[in-house]
């Protein structure tokens, strides 16, 4: 049962599902129920979702393999099987999309949704609606989640991960201040390690300590974040719920089994994720005018280089080449346990690779090799060509 002198008013809200991958592994192969288990891509690689049971024991997303095997050595490491996950995610969303439309997702195991006006189309209020929809994930696809309802969206995430899984959480208007005020300012999302820091050494520690600053005196020590620092230290977030959010890159990347300083080996991979980049810009028929280079070296230091083209490109040839300008630049600093490429400042198509190189007259030979390939791949199986900097 749940109580809340604001239960039938609020309309903004976060869905959350519960360990999302792990648990449908774990409703997959019902052997894996009681056993703590890692969603990951190997002992080089990184997690990805924990268990409730791997988490008790400090497992984290986002954390080293290595360190979370560590920590819970007796756990299952499964690899994920993301077209299994995308499937279920898009059965969430039409049960979603039968509450409202205005649905803004995150990743694949969450979303905003704004179920305001909503009351009379359906003869329930939206804290009603939520209840169901969680209920009908459960006995319909094997799953949980959490629900964070409130009067805007940061509140609403904030909510949904205070009584995870099987959460149902609200955090009123009127409360909101007296909410807040002891919380720690990493309760707002994307305040990580290194913005931590910086507001510590200001002496901001919890919301309280914000509270003390003038606007104007945040702003001048933090720029855009200290206006948004106000802001959210007030419980005030005026972000509509945006149920089609534009795309704001593409990027693709690996980590290595083992680390590596072999060019061949490096460069094959280069190749194979500018080909997966350019892939999904066609498909989505955008273009990028940054292409970007991530390594991270075997301290686990990320090396970051970006690098604005003339005009927008979707082709990977073109990414390749300035991905593999941008790794020369850097110089001899491996091994490397990561390499990740991506492309960014996002166009329509009908604006990329428009001008010539005059500095390279084959580009646009490649460009038609290119393309010509493209349609075999599409008639044929993605297999069925292959460059042969992809075999190394």
């Amino acid at each position: 049962m749940l109580s809340h002198p604001e239960l039938f008013e609020l309309s903004i809200a976060h869905m959350d599902c519960d360990a999302f991958y792990a648990s449908v592994e774990k409703r997959d192969n019902p052997e894996l129920a009681d056993k703590p288990v890692i969603i990951g891509g190997g002992r080089r690689g990184v997690v990805s979702t924990a268990c409730y049971i791997a988490r008790i024991k400090g497992v984290r997303s986002a954390m080293p393999m290595f360190k979370a095997l560590k920590l819970c050595p007796e756990a299952v490491l499964v690899r994920g099987r993301m077209d299994v996950y995308v499937d279920v995610s898009r059965q969430i969303r039409t049960m979603m999309e039968e509450l409202t439309p205005a649905i803004q997702p995150l990743s694949l195991d969450e979303a905003f949704m704004d179920l305001s006006g909503t009351e009379k189309l359906h003869g329930a209020p939206p804290a009603v609606m939520l209840a169901k929809l969680v209920r009908r994930m459960e006995t319909e696809l094997g799953l949980t989640g959490s629900i964070g309802l409130s009067h805007n969206k940061f509140l609403a995430k904030v909510a949904s991960d205070l009584d995870k899984p099987r959460g149902f959480s609200i955090i009123g208007e009127a409360e909101t201040t007296d909410f807040l005020r002891d919380k720690p300012v990493s309760l707002i999302w994307g305040v990580g390690t290194v913005s931590r820091e910086g507001l510590a050494k200001a002496g901001i520690r919890t919301f309280s300590d914000l509270l003390r600053w003038d606007r104007k005196d945040l702003h001048a020590r933090f720029g855009s974040m200290g206006d948004r620092l106000w802001h959210l230290a007030r419980g005030q977030d005026y972000r509509k719920v945006t149920a089609h959010e534009p795309v704001k890159g593409i990027s693709n990347e690996t980590t290595f089994h083992d680390d590596t300083n072999d060019l061949d080996l490096l460069d094959g991979h280069l190749w194979r994720m500018s080909e997966k980049v350019a892939d999904r810009a066609k498909a989505k028929r955008i273009a990028g005018r940054v292409v970007t280079l991530k390594l991270k070296q075997a301290n686990f230091q990320i090396i970051t280089r970006r690098l604005t083209l003339r005009d927008a490109t979707q082709m990977a040839d073109r990414i390749y080449s300035t991905a593999r300008g941008l790794f020369d630049a850097i110089g001899d600093k491996g091994p490397y346990r990561l390499l990740g490429v991506g492309i960014s400042d996002l166009t329509d198509e009908d604006d990329a690779d428009r001008a010539p190189d005059l500095l390279d007259p084959d580009a646009e030979k490649r460009s038609e090799a290119e393309r010509a390939t493209d349609k075999i791949r599409a008639r044929f199986g993605k297999d069925a060509i292959t460059k042969g900097r992809a075999l190394r």
